[in-house]
């Protein structure tokens, strides 16, 4: 059973779980258990939370922008699409290192220099995740708990995920080339 989720993009969700794309960069919101910008990987398996807060779809290449426009209030209920499971995490040492990732990620540069630029002197995740598409989408109530900028929110008992067929969105082969790809680019920084 999987009674944690991962908040991220909801656009960045999608693409997890379609097989679009695998890699999350991480540094922390501003309400983490830590303090602001301290991301701490808690969970090496969790349901992926779609967020609207700060999503800005123009910082996403084009060729990844969802057919919806910005979502600007919360909705009442959640639609978690899949879960996923941590294959691999670096801490990114510059700017011109994760450049080295372009073709693997769907942000542009805004994004990313804010995610470098956002208490720069803390350090910056890129995990590269094995997502999985639920079969059917799991729907829970958007809860006051799950609010703000942070990066892990508990699941209640009764929305807890118990996993069964689930479909993995990248073949494995696919995936472990990326991870080592991934490992090659960000090592020889």
């Amino acid at each position: 059973m999987i009674d944690i989720a991962l908040k991220e993009w909801a656009c960045v969700c999608d693409l997890l779980v379609e097989g679009r794309a695998c890699l999350l960069l991480r540094k922390g919101g501003v309400h983490e258990d830590g303090g602001p910008g301290r991301f701490k990987l808690e969970h090496h398996r969790f349901a992926l939370f779609p967020a609207w807060e700060h999503e800005t779809l123009e910082w996403i290449k084009p060729e990844f922008r969802p057919d919806r426009g910005p979502i600007t209030e919360e909705p009442d209920e959640i639609e978690l699409k899949g879960y996923a499971e941590l294959a691999g995490i670096w801490e990114v040492p510059s700017r011109e290192a994760f450049d080295q990732l372009d073709d693997l990620h769907p942000w542009l540069p805004p994004q990313i220099d804010m995610r470098f630029n956002y208490k720069p002197d803390r350090p910056l995740y890129a995990m590269l995740v094995k997502a999985f598409r639920f079969n059917e989408p799991k729907i829970i109530p958007n809860r006051r708990k799950f609010a703000g900028c942070k990066s892990w929110v508990p699941l209640e008992l009764g929305d807890g995920i118990t996993l069964g067929s689930e479909c993995q969105s990248i073949p494995k082969a696919r995936l472990n080339t990326l991870l080592d790809s991934v490992e090659q680019r960000l090592s020889a920084e």
